[in-house]
């Protein structure tokens, strides 16, 4: 509190407001989008367009690809060696580790 005026940058303003990056709301997000469909009936439209699209190539390699990020995002948590689909179908474990990727620096 020296009362003079300076410049503050986004990292300064972040840090005082305690907002989280936006990268990490917009993967929190995604996460949760991912789970809700990865524990859809089968039989749900939204089920069949993601799981077709997902067998025409090989996500699994692809950097571009969404399931690669999502195996990213999970290794960011400490969870990269687990099955995702098996993983989203706890909704409460899941759950967490989506708000886990809001604060990474929490273990």
């Amino acid at each position: 509190m020296t009362r003079e005026w300076r410049k503050l940058h986004n990292e300064d303003l972040s840090d005082l407001y305690s907002s989280p990056n936006i990268l990490q709301v917009i993967k929190s997000r995604i996460m949760r989008l991912v789970g809700h469909v990865a524990r859809m009936v089968e039989g749900r439209g939204v089920y069949r367009f993601w799981w077709v699209n997902l067998k025409e190539r090989d996500h699994w390699r692809d950097p571009g690809s969404w399931e690669y990020n999502i195996k990213m995002d999970l290794q960011e948590v400490g969870c990269g060696v687990m099955d995702w689909i098996e993983l989203a179908q706890n909704r409460d474990r899941w759950r967490a580790l989506a708000n886990a990727l809001l604060n990474p620096r929490v273990p």
